[in-house]
């Protein structure tokens, strides 16, 4: 664009210069867009220009929609995906004569260009306009009625589904529009992966991969939630989202929006071809990560790219087989592995012919230079291996030895070959597993263990000739290395295994950098994010306020680490350097956090009532288990949510079980930090009696209403909903402030009552009635103030599951007290609940 010249008191000309180059958010017949410019839309939401992916090619330019006041350029649609613009400084976004909009180059030749639908009335460039809406939807009309859409962006969608957008299957043509995404990172180019209605018709989705292979549905949609997706429901409430399917003769469609339009949501089919769900959190300017399928990594077709190997569970997905590398570590840098690996050494196809082979006793160069084979234990194997008729292990090598483009062999009674390139490796898989075994890679000579080369003899040769002015050097270097040996070789031992790990101070710092990565905090400690050397991720808790000494405390840790139950928390190891600050645990990570997490904060999928009911029936096995079931009985003492951790399935865990005792029987420090959780103390705890295993049950029974609810039993600012008819209803009115919720379930089934109405108004009533008034007779039965009449954990799991029947609870009296007495205390406890994180109780 020509720069605009400022002639002596052109004020009113550097305006109008200005003006013309506004960013306006329409481009007309008599106004193009070109590179130095930029469309934005009335809210100022979404921008549309040139632009160039972060880690693209050079020279490489793109047409595409993005966000306008988000710092990290985010594209969430593109126009020329596949037809990228070299000459950007002539190329022009333009409506052209036919009424279309279309991306020219230089040259005047088109790069794209839309289709309109209809043409009626729009002979000409003059008749149309583009405008970008605040949506992000970019529409082609009609200059005089902008309502009639020719064409629009929404319905084109690239790799990203905005909010207000649809994901269809036209009726009439058959066509189905689905999202695919991209080549790779820094290229729009349409990629591999793709999610899309089902052909069938049914109402789901489906991941595919090059647009013919199925690898993960989300199961039917029941009109509140995918059957194989609960943790995706049709709204969050007035303040959420709400997710709808529509259905008639003309086509069916996937829809969803947010109440608040501040709230910036994208979809996307990411290159590594998961399905994720982001949000932008302002304070700390990042895309946070909230949804992502299939949450098994290795389920994704070609994930890994050639010679890739997936590993289920570890940090980093992908990794090269031994004797590779990533082709484009850049964008392995992004978690994008499409490009795969690459070999270190080429392999000597040439010197492995059957002459070769037979000759090589006579030749030592030759038997050197042969290629050789790794073994992988524990390797599912790939899907395109041929079969052919040899009889042994060796027989099987030397066939693959024979043909240049033989990569792999197996041998397992038969013998399978694999050629070119391998795709879909995944380690970690037991041999026992169908598809699975050992597998033999080819690789070039010097890429195994002993393989020796002429650059480590010439450095040798080197090193020797530098003689003893050299000496001190190479032994403090010596000396490094020799430690940093040890050190790894220390570490390597160090992962997930069967037994409870004794780790030195130094270790943790090491696997949690120094313990950078702080992810929670709570009444024992702080909790830091790691990686132990074979990739598991783990939570490392530092300990505080100890009362034991270094024997005890070992024992006690000892004794936790042989406790394994699938709804126990799994400790992994501790350490225990001597000094008070120095213990440590070491425990399983769990990628969803803690249940409160869930239940108390807006998130965009809202766990169904089947999964909240399996989460109060997991919790009750795992506390049955250490009551009744332990060599020592153990009591948790601090049952509420945040003590609850979701697996990736969203199965729970009752995390910090056992750490009562490792601070002492001292629990004035505990207490003293736990009013912000007074909520869920039994009544013995305030009047000093002795506690037992009924204390976890009453706790339990609180964080059971929770469940149900979906908020804290104790709320600020509103009114009973739920009074006796023996009751003055005005004076309750002027008096309580402070809804008390199992005080609201006890009376509703004293007298009768709908319970479902007390359910979560997240769920809109997507629950079984009979389960919910059992739930709530179980909780009631819980809070009982008298500690026998409380059932036991194992009576409470045998409840739930059905195989007893539950009487009707009397209604505990003194809950009427207890609501009133902590009203105003409960603001202040509740805020300092909200303020824990999700591991801030491992």
């Amino acid at each position: 664009m020509a720069a605009c010249a400022l002639p002596p008191l052109g004020v009113l000309l550097a305006l109008l210069c200005v003006g013309a180059v506004r960013a306006a958010d329409t481009v007309t017949a008599d106004r193009p867009l070109s590179v130095s410019q930029t469309l934005v839309s009335s809210g100022r939401k979404f921008a549309l220009g040139f632009f160039q992916p972060e880690g693209g090619a050079a020279g490489s330019w793109y047409v595409g929609i993005w966000y306008h006041n988000i710092a990290v350029q985010t594209p969430v649609w593109v126009a020329n995906r596949g037809a990228p613009v070299s000459d950007a400084a002539s190329s022009r976004l333009a409506i052209a004569p036919d009424g279309n909009l279309a991306l020219f180059h230089g040259s005047g030749s088109i790069a794209w260009s839309t289709t309109k639908a209809n043409t009626s009335g729009t002979a000409n460039a003059t008749d149309t306009v583009a405008v970008l809406l605040d949506s992000g939807n970019l529409v082609l009309s009609p200059a005089s009625n902008a309502s009639a859409v020719l064409w629009q962006s929404f319905d084109h969608v690239g790799d990203t589904w905005l909010p207000g957008g649809k994901l269809r299957r036209d009726k009439r043509t058959g066509e189905i529009q689905g999202m695919v995404s991209w080549r790779a990172h820094g290229d729009p180019a349409p990629g591999m992966y793709s999610l899309q209605l089902d052909p069938s018709g049914a109402p789901q989705y489906v991941l595919l991969a090059n647009g013919a292979q199925e690898y993960w549905l989300t199961g039917n949609w029941t009109g509140k939630f995918f059957t194989g997706a609960p943790e995706v429901a049709a709204s969050s409430g007035g303040s959420g989202y709400s997710f709808e399917f529509v259905d008639n003769d003309e086509e069916s469609y996937f829809t969803y929006n947010f109440a608040v339009n501040s709230t910036v949501y994208r979809f996307v089919m990411d290159v590594s071809g998961q399905v994720k769900g982001w949000f932008w959190v302002e304070a700390t300017q990042a895309w946070n990560l909230v949804y992502a399928e299939p949450k098994a990594r290795c389920a994704v077709p070609r994930g890994c790219g050639a010679f890739g190997v997936c590993t289920e569970g570890a940090a980093t997905a992908c990794d090269c087989a031994r004797g590779f590398r990533p082709r484009s570590p850049a964008n392995w840098g992004f978690d994008d592995f499409i490009d795969g690996c690459v070999r270190n050494a080429q392999l000597q196809c040439a010197k492995n012919s059957t002459d070769s082979v037979s000759s090589s006793t006579a030749s030592g160069s030759n038997k050197e230079a042969q290629d050789k084979f790794l073994r992988m234990d524990g390797t599912r194997f790939p899907d395109d291996g041929r079969t052919v008729g040899v009889a042994s292990t060796g027989g099987c090598q030397t066939a693959c030895l024979a043909d240049c483009t033989c990569s792999a062999y197996a041998y397992n009674g038969s013998c399978f070959l694999w050629y070119g390139d391998l795709q879909n490796l995944e380690a970690g898989v037991g041999d026992d597993q169908a598809g699975a075994g050992s597998l033999y890679l080819r690789l070039a000579a010097s890429e195994l263990p002993g393989a020796r080369s002429h650059k480590w003899r010439n450095v040798k040769i080197a090193a020797t000739a530098l003689g003893i002015a050299c000496f001190v050097v190479a032994a403090s270097i010596l000396l490094v290395r020799t430690t940093r040996k040890r050190r790894t070789a220390r570490l390597n031992g160090l992962t997930a295994g069967d037994g409870c790990v004794s780790y030195k101070y130094s270790d943790l710092q090491y696997l949690t950098k120094n313990f950078a990565d702080k992810i929670g905090a709570g009444a024992f400690g702080s909790v830091f994010k790691g990686q132990l050397s074979d990739s598991t991720v783990v939570a490392v808790k530092k300990l505080e306020g100890l009362r034991q000494g270094e024997k005890q405390f070992r024992a006690e840790v000892s004794t936790l680490g042989t406790i394994q139950h699938v709804n126990l928390i799994r400790m992994l190891g501790f350490c225990s350097d001597g000094a008070a600050d120095r213990k440590l645990l070491v425990y399983e990570y769990m990628p969803n956090g803690s249940l409160d997490h869930h239940l108390f904060r807006k998130t965009f999928y809202v766990l169904s009532w089947q999964v909240r009911y399996q989460v109060g029936l997991g919790v009750a096995k795992g506390l049955a288990y250490l009551h009744e079931r332990c060599r020592d009985c153990i009591i948790h003492c601090d049952v509420k949510p945040e003590n609850i951790l979701l697996d990736a399935a969203f199965a729970p865990k009752v995390a910090d079980f056992g750490l009562a005792k490792l601070v002492g029987r001292d629990f004035s420090r505990v207490i003293t930090t736990m009013r912000g959780t007074i909520g869920y103390l039994a009544p013995e705890w305030i009047s000093g009696e002795a506690i037992t295993t009924k204390a976890d049950v009453f706790s339990y029974g609180m964080t059971l209403f929770e469940i149900m609810s979906g908020r804290r039993n104790f709320e600020q600012g509103e009114r009973p909903s739920v009074v006796s008819s023996a009751e003055d209803t005005t004076g309750a009115e002027e008096q309580a402030t402070t809804t008390f919720f199992p005080l609201l379930v006890a009376r509703r089934l004293a007298e009768e009552g709908d319970v479902m109405e007390l359910l979560d108004p997240e769920l809109e009533g997507d629950a079984d009635p009979e389960e919910m008034r059992r739930v709530c007779k179980v909780a009631c039965w819980c809070i009982q103030h008298d500690v026998d009449a409380r059932p036991t954990m194992e009576e409470v799991v045998q409840m739930l599951e059905g195989l007893t029947e539950v009487e009707m609870p009397p209604v505990p009296q003194y809950l009427e007290v207890l609501a009133g007495r902590h009203a105003q205390e409960s603001t202040y406890h509740s805020a300092q609940q909200l303020d824990e994180t999700a591991y801030g109780s491992v």
